[in-house]
């Protein structure tokens, strides 16, 4: 499918790179732009591999119809001038999984998580319960591993465990899941999406070209995932942190089908949104027949996910956090509920004209607000309309000196920002290490 074709990448960043690479071994003809300056090792080795690499502002001006496909990063906007243009010169328009998902062997089992919130924690759980139980398990996607990277590991008959996130869900066309686990939704990325309908629709590609043979996990107590899994063939089972169903909470365990799994005093992490994780990768570890001893050991070391609600330091009596991955308002509610101490957060990015509004009801052990990047006006604002004390600077480094200055000891120091992060950052990865560093600093 991808051979002796020409191949048009618009943005480079992670999945560019890769996807570059992987293609470049087919005799592919390959262009790829990008808006900004990219690592120089990675550019020169493209460049040895035969690709053709510019920067520039108006990469449309450079795409015409002898082009075979576009190749577009998931973060790239479906109405950018040269999506339009390709798909007026009738380009097919795809992006960097579904490319690797060609490249794939016969046989592969591919577990596909998506979600509001919880993606990266589930996925992550999941790989390590199969992983512990020794099976051909395989850690990528949306997580920070594209697929193109993994593709030339992955033997026939391996498990493939990928997170799936909304934007790359748009441009899939082929990809298919075996198991497609979706663990809750509700209002993000409407910037990206214009509607939350549209949202939603979109993520029930998760489901595309599924059978009966076919497995969805879902979550019960959320009215929009039944919506959108409504009318598809595929198996279907449930899990519910407030009923029975085929995951479950039941005196003190989570359970499945009648099975006590693991007692939840076992379990390193807390909180019930935690426990609505671990139930989505207990139902996939049951698919692939894990005992209940391997999936019990898993959780009682797994200690959480970098950059959700991570917990960095205690200096001089403050306790410091790093939620970075909360880029939308429902992340930044979930880490406030975690906490019951006085709070400093700090809050900001980029702005995506979205409202803080649904985060009042959750501030109620917030005693300072630290605005900053994009958001921080708009913030400031807000802090005032609910009565809370702010403080508005223009960096991330700024904000850790002004929280560490707001706060007394037994103090929470959050990062949440209920925005995300490509206003000052090219990933919340980035400004999540850019805030422990901060904190080091403080020292």
């Amino acid at each position: 499918m991808f051979k002796n074709k020409k191949i048009f990448i618009l943005g480079m960043a992670r999945s560019g790179y890769e996807v570059a690479k992987l293609l470049s071994k087919d005799n592919n003809q390959i262009l790829i732009t990008d808006m900004k300056e990219q690592d120089p090792k990675q550019v020169e080795e493209l460049k040895g591999l035969g690709v053709n690499y510019i920067v520039t502002d108006s990469p449309e001006e450079m795409l015409d119809d002898s082009y075979d496909y576009v190749v577009k990063n998931p973060g790239i906007i479906s109405t950018h001038k040269c999506v339009v243009k390709a798909k007026k010169l009738g380009i097919e328009v795809i992006n960097e999984v579904e490319v690797a998902y060609h490249y794939l062997p016969k046989g592969v089992k591919i577990v596909g998580i998506t979600g509001s919130n919880g993606k990266t924690t589930t996925t992550t759980i999941t790989y390590e319960i199969l992983k512990a139980a020794k099976l051909p398990v395989h850690l990528g996607g949306n997580i920070g591993i594209p697929l193109s990277k993994l593709v030339t590991d992955i033997k026939p008959n391996d498990i493939l465990v990928i997170e799936v996130s909304s934007h790359q869900l748009v441009d899939f066309r082929d990809f298919k899941t075996d198991i497609s686990v979706v663990t809750n939704l509700s209002p993000i990325h409407l910037d990206f999406f214009g509607t939350y309908e549209n949202y939603i629709n979109n993520k029930a590609r998760i489901f595309n070209h599924h059978t009966k043979d076919d497995l969805v996990i879902l979550n019960h107590e959320n009215n929009d995932v039944l919506k959108i899994s409504e009318n598809i063939p595929s198996q279907k089972l449930y899990f519910s942190s407030k009923n029975r169903h085929d995951a479950y909470i039941e005196k003190g365990y989570i359970c499945y089908q009648g099975d006590p799994i693991v007692e939840t005093t076992d379990i390193r992490v807390k909180g019930m949104h935690n426990y609505e994780n671990i139930m989505c990768a207990i139902m996939v570890a049951k698919y692939f027949d894990v005992e209940n001893n391997i999936i019990k050991e898993v959780l009682n070391k797994f200690a959480g996910v970098e950059h959700r609600i991570e917990f960095v330091k205690r200096l001089n009596g403050r306790e410091f956090y790093n939620d970075s991955k909360a880029t939308n308002v429902e992340s930044t509610i979930i880490a406030l509920n975690s906490f019951d101490k006085p709070t400093i957060i700090l809050l900001g990015g980029l702005d995506r004209g979205h409202s803080f509004d649904d985060l009042e009801p959750h501030m109620k052990n917030v005693k300072g607000i630290v605005c900053y990047g994009e958001t921080k006006n708009r913030i400031r604002e807000w802090s005032h309309k609910i009565n809370i004390d702010s403080v508005v600077v223009n960096t991330l480094e700024e904000a850790v000196k002004a929280a560490y200055n707001l706060s007394d000891e037994n103090d929470v120091i959050l990062l949440s920002p209920a925005c995300a992060s490509w206003d000052q950052y090219k990933s919340f990865e980035e400004r999540g290490d850019e805030f422990k560093k901060f904190i080091n600093n403080l020292e």
